[in-house]
């Protein structure tokens, strides 16, 4: 997959179909855009994703903002979907005041070679977030490229949003969660050197640090997947900053791996979320964390 990250390399000779959005979160919305420009692949169309880095709700709110997909967890969901191409368009003062049809005119029909542009409904681009699918409709026969807009995809009656994708991550609701990406919610990274309490208290653990603006569900326990290379293996993972040890831990995902005995040190895993099991608690003693954590693997064993 090319990436692109400076508008001085938007040189694309290639013929493309191109989908525009924030994708901060792909969700079923987001997937229902991206399989448009996937079909396109057939017609000799390089499957392009325009989006924006940072994001636009993290630019023009002027702090971080907390992702549902770390950049490295978003661009590889994007490999694996089959994306040809990636745009993270740089998001500053004079980019964002882009003209709008300067935008569809320099950067998508003569940058990236778009005879394919898809995008939701509520699609916004340009200065002042003026540039929508009206705009883009009015341009496609003069610059002869082929449009597909999309309604918002619904479940529940409610418009799927990633926003709404986050509020169900923060509310641990892991089943919404699934539903509204499309996927089960994971954490990934590498597996670091812990302080081994889980080894002293017979309760070995792969222990990763999440990216630092990776949202994360409310911490505590949950059952999980944890993926490693291509094998998976079904698990137990705690989520949070361990206050029964210290107070000044960081926040980490560690999982307690079923009938696993391999060394994963360095490795890169990806623990995927299944169900809540019961929040983080503060216990008085190490004797009572110990005989807490055996029924945790028993009642996370329960949900597979």
């Amino acid at each position: 997959m090319k990436i692109i990250t400076e508008l001085d390399k938007l040189n694309v000779r290639e013929k493309t179909a191109v989908a525009i959005g924030k994708f901060d979160g792909i969700h079923v919305g987001h997937r229902e855009l991206l399989s448009r420009i996937l079909e396109k692949k057939n017609d000799g169309l390089k499957a392009t994703v325009f989006t924006f880095d940072p994001s636009p709700e993290e630019f023009f709110v002027g702090h971080p903002v907390p992702q549902l997909f770390a950049r490295e967890e978003k661009l590889r969901a994007f490999q694996e979907l089959g994306v040809d191409v990636l745009v993270m368009f740089p998001l500053n003062e004079k980019t964002a005041a882009t003209d709008p049809e300067e935008f569809v005119r320099k950067i998508l029909v003569d940058g990236l070679n778009a005879s394919y542009i898809a995008a939701g409904s509520d699609v916004s681009f340009g200065d002042k977030g003026k540039g929508d699918s009206k705009l883009l409709e009015r341009l496609a026969k003069e610059l002869s490229y082929e449009l597909c807009i999309i309604d918002k995809v619904k479940i529940d009656g409610e418009e799927v949003s990633s926003t709404r994708v986050r509020n169900a991550v923060a509310d641990g609701d892991m089943n919404l969660t699934k539903r509204l990406l499309g996927s089960e919610y994971s954490v990934s990274g590498i597996v670091e050197h812990g302080n081994h309490l889980g080894h002293t208290i017979g309760v070995p653990t792969v222990n990763i640090l999440p990216p630092k603006m990776k949202l994360l569900p409310p911490y505590g326990v949950y059952s999980s997947t944890v993926k490693i290379g291509k094998k998976e293996f079904k698990g137990m993972t705690n989520i949070g900053r361990k206050p029964t040890v210290s107070e000044k831990e960081k926040v980490g995902v560690e999982t307690y791996i079923y009938d696993f005995d391999c060394d994963v040190y360095g490795e890169f895993i990806e623990v995927v979320l299944h169900s809540f099991v019961r929040p983080e608690i503060k216990f008085e003693s190490m004797e009572q964390l110990k005989l807490q954590i055996q029924q945790d693997i028993k009642n996370a064993a329960r949900n597979f």
